[in-house]
């Protein structure tokens, strides 16, 4: 049945307040070999690593979208690419969080509460700049998987662990191809 107060885009009234907090629904229990506070904490910490996958994702198709000027095609090309694995990622982790027993993120609102990537709403970014600043979000995100992986070591949490094994890798290959894309020509500097 619908409940027009819960859809606060047909009232005018906003949800946001009524933030609802990340524990799971009785009717979504997932049993678990795993502590409730080892399932809390990994969640948590994937949740972020959620968040960050949708706001890089944006942020890499915004700038896709919007890249401009002589190695346009190559970083149009490099971008897109790029935005399609880190999107690929997302159903994964929010998958892992259910295997857990966790509740995943449920809205663009929850996503903005738990992101650490920042957004980028600026109306033009030089394609140099924009290759730079999207190194250093995958770096960032890199060093967050890593911290990810040493909770679900510390927890035995292998499955979790092995999925980030892989994650870390791509996400140093993007690191990579974007630190080698914006080079200052003859120079190994950045």
């Amino acid at each position: 049945m619908f409940n027009a107060p819960k859809y606060g885009f047909l009232t005018g009234r906003s949800n946001v307040s009524k933030a609802k907090t990340d524990k799971i629904s009785p009717d979504l229990d997932t049993p678990s070999d795993l502590p409730q506070a080892a399932v809390d904490t990994i969640s948590a910490s994937l949740n972020t690593l959620l968040a960050d996958a949708f706001a890089l994702y944006l942020k890499t198709k915004n700038f896709h979208w919007h890249v401009s000027g002589r190695h346009f095609h190559d970083y149009h090309l490099l971008l897109d690419e790029q935005s399609e694995a880190i999107f690929a990622t997302t159903d994964q982790l929010a998958e892992r969080v259910r295997k857990l027993g966790g509740a995943t993120l449920k809205s663009i609102g929850d996503i903005a509460r738990h992101q650490t990537i920042k957004d980028n709403d600026d109306d033009y970014v030089p394609p140099r700049e924009m290759l730079r600043e999207l190194m250093e979000d995958n770096k960032h995100m890199a060093a967050a998987m890593r911290k990810a992986h040493k909770l679900a070591d510390d927890q035995e949490d292998s499955g979790t662990a092995g999925l980030l094994e892989t994650f870390i890798d791509e996400t140093e290959r993007r690191t990579w191809f974007l630190f080698e894309a914006s080079r200052q020509e003859g120079s190994n500097a950045a």
